[in-house]
């Protein structure tokens, strides 16, 4: 859509009847081609931003109830998906052959190894951070290896995380504020203070002008 006019520039067909899903669209480039991908109810597919025609599509990446995490970019034309109610996570590269987009799958991670029912992995220096089913803060490497988690004392449950400032902050659904060292090494975690009182902490955080926004099911702060 034209911001200035509002003026409809192309949609996409949707000839199979997927529905959009809780799973926001990212802006991909694979292939010298710019694209938009989204998780759709029947799969995953990639739109050009050119004319919104299907450039590719995967229908073997479905989350059952409740598509949420939106699909990380790590590079090279890699993405990483995941969900939880038991779908695991899959890598996908975007390869191009002949002009077309053709989708790979690198590796498929069981949901009792990684998934996430609600929050986004943030992918920092080459490795993914995020809650796993276990509700432990976990670190993977790009070949789906477990680098460290958070163990059983240190559960986040549904709770957000995000990068700022070179530093892990994570919520727990509980309205505990972890921070943590993004690092490879182990889980190191600086410090933690109880900010909300919960429960429901589930919505992401937001940086503005240095404040950190949070919330729970009824509350907000501005830290």
């Amino acid at each position: 859509v034209d911001l200035a006019s509002g003026k409809v520039i192309w949609q996409t067909p949707n000839p199979k009847g997927w529905k959009m899903t809780h799973s926001s669209a990212i802006p991909v480039t694979a292939g010298g081609q710019k694209m938009y991908v989204y998780c759709a109810s029947g799969g995953v597919v990639g739109v050009s931003a050119k004319d919104g025609s299907a450039l590719w599509e995967m229908p073997e990446w479905t989350v059952s109830t409740a598509n949420v995490p939106t699909p990380v970019v790590v590079g090279s034309g890699r993405l990483f998906l995941c969900g939880g109610y038991n779908a695991g996570a899959m890598m996908l590269d975007l390869k191009s052959a002949g002009g077309k987009i053709q989708p790979q799958v690198l590796f498929r991670l069981k949901a009792n190894v990684y998934g996430s029912q609600q929050q986004t992995p943030v992918f920092y220096k080459g490795y993914l951070y995020g809650t796993a089913p276990n509700n432990q803060l976990v670190c993977l490497d790009l070949s789906g290896n477990l680098k460290w988690s958070s163990g059983s004392t240190k559960r986040f449950g549904l709770g957000p995380y995000m990068i700022a400032g070179g530093l892990l902050y994570v919520l727990n659904e509980n309205g505990e504020l972890a921070l943590v060292e993004p690092s490879p090494s182990g889980y190191k975690e600086l410090a933690r203070a109880k900010v909300l009182p919960g429960p429901e902490a589930w919505g992401p955080l937001a940086i503005a002008g240095g404040l950190l926004l949070a919330r729970d099911l009824t509350s907000m702060v501005c830290l």
